[in-house]
């Protein structure tokens, strides 16, 4: 479903051929600008949501302006519903990633990152007056893809991820369990049995679990103040999985389940 804000109009400014991310993580747009606010260069990676360039543009540059004279702060994250605005600046230039609200910071800090240098090298090579001249270039296009398509794209291959999704979302048929999340070890998600914005409340509150995994502790159990439970382990140093069980659930009968999941992902990322 596509959603409408106050910038979105009209029709994609910078058309991608990237479509297909995980339904549960996504960036949808990209936007570079100078310092003084202009957009020189942008992307639409998905049909969720339609940026006109044009729009974008003066509304980034003022929230900028006015986090800096008003509250003295540089603006970096922006929340409306279930979509953020995150700005990233890199030496003199600002990036601006329009995603949805789970989408990792660090994660989209090393994405950013690696764009930034690809840009900059574009920009001497091709001696570009970002204080005047709009980019449109598919060769520019084509490495900016490369970059999110290596940074997005899950380590044990789509085929795999696919047969794990599968097993998942039927393990979630059962009445036994109440929610399953799968993550990478840097928090990126890659199956949730959840909508974004509960998905995005429930992991606001087990967001300890990375500072516990870094203490070498690699099994968890968290009680929440609703009596619900999660059971959840790290698999082979690489992958994080979550089930979340009512109050009334046995512990045996959800330590089964984590076990049956565990071995699942084991086995199909080593076969």
């Amino acid at each position: 479903m596509k959603k409408n804000y106050m910038f979105i109009h009209g029709q994609v400014a910078f058309p991608s051929k990237i479509k297909n991310y995980n339904e549960c993580s996504l960036i949808h747009n990209l936007f570079v600008f100078n310092k003084s606010g202009i957009c020189f260069y942008g992307r639409n990676f998905t049909d969720y949501i339609k940026v006109e360039k044009n729009l974008i543009s003066p509304f980034i540059s003022a929230l900028m302006s006015f986090s800096k004279e008003i509250i003295r702060k540089k603006f970096k994250i922006i929340e409306m519903e279930d979509i953020k605005i995150v700005i990233f600046e890199k030496n003199l230039l600002y990036y601006g990633v329009l995603c949805d609200t789970i989408e990792n910071i660090t994660i989209l800090d090393e994405i950013i990152s690696k764009i930034h240098q690809r840009i900059t090298s574009y920009l001497l090579k091709n001696k570009v007056n970002i204080d005047a001249e709009i980019i449109y270039d598919k060769e520019l296009n084509k490495t900016i893809e490369e970059v999110l398509n290596s940074s997005l794209s899950y380590d044990f291959g789509s085929q795999k991820e696919i047969k794990i999704i599968a097993f998942l979302k039927e393990l979630i048929t059962t009445n036994d369990i109440e929610g399953i999340i799968l993550l990478t070890d840097r928090g990126k998600v890659i199956y949730s049995s959840y909508n974004k914005l509960d998905l995005k409340k429930f992991l606001k509150e087990v967001d300890f679990r990375v500072k516990i995994y870094n203490n070498s502790i690699l099994k968890l159990f968290y009680t929440f103040k609703d009596k619900r439970f999660i059971f959840s382990e790290y698999v082979l140093d690489t992958y994080f999985i979550i089930l979340v069980f009512d109050s009334n659930m046995k512990f045996g009968l959800a330590e089964h389940y984590l076990t049956k999941a565990v071995n699942k992902i084991k086995n199909t990322v080593l076969d």
